[in-house]
């Protein structure tokens, strides 16, 4: 009696042509679905902790360097005639732009693992087709309904789904967690580009404040 192997490269080498090309995507599809999870867990982290170091220590991490020049750059912008209101607007809108560009590219492929974990399924779910549809097959060819002519295509077909699971479980846990952590940092970052602006427009007229007295003091 034939036993057959179930490890998934056994049921990867006893599949068909077809079976074996579906397996193989699902299979690089896992693996990047799992390269992706990895990089948007440390990309957040690192945008995480450099907000944290810039509101607890003031210091300013290179993630936020972008956000802060953006800042910076519209602090030293004069417009004749605008308000502390309009400043404070201009500078905040700057450093949201700015902001919202390096969570974009900190998220990288977290689109991708939405796609992985919907599509996959279905590429899963023409294996298992192809499987059955090879199993009705062998059935036709040998003219035989036991176990042994269908157990094949209905392992093929069954090992299709798995890998599809496979795939598409993690993707859709690492979208739904990621994605969580992407909207509460920028919540996060949407207070520190308020704070940074407030900071920016009260810094000239602190300066201008203690340039007052200083220059009467000088004065003859």
């Amino acid at each position: 009696m034939q036993v057959l192997d179930l490890s998934p490269l056994g049921l990867f080498l006893s599949a068909g042509l077809v079976g074996k090309a579906v397996m193989a995507v699902l299979f690089f599809a896992s693996l990047w679905c799992w390269v992706l999870i990895v990089e948007g867990i440390v990309a957040a982290a690192r945008v995480r902790r450099a907000l944290r170091t810039a509101r607890v220590e003031g210091e300013i991490a290179k993630p936020l360097a972008g956000v802060v020049a953006a800042g910076e750059a519209e602090a030293h912008r004069r417009i004749p005639g605008e308000t502390v209101s309009e400043v404070r607007s201009r500078i905040a809108d700057g450093m949201a732009r700015a902001a919202r560009e390096l969570l974009t590219r900190a998220e990288g492929g977290l689109p991708n693992l939405a796609v992985i974990s919907s599509v996959a399924p279905f590429v899963g779910l023409f294996g298992t087709v192809w499987g059955i549809m090879s199993s009705f097959a062998a059935i036709s060819q040998a003219n035989d309904t036991s176990l042994a002519t269908v157990a094949p295509g209905i392992a093929e077909s069954l090992a299709a789904t798995a890998y599809g699971l496979a795939a598409a479980i993690p993707a859709s846990i690492g979208y739904n967690r990621i994605g969580a952590a992407f909207a509460r940092l920028g919540q996060e970052m949407a207070s520190f580009v308020e704070e940074r602006a407030i900071a920016l427009v009260s810094r000239p007229a602190e300066v201008a404040r203690e340039a007052g007295p200083r220059a009467r003091r000088e004065a003859p």
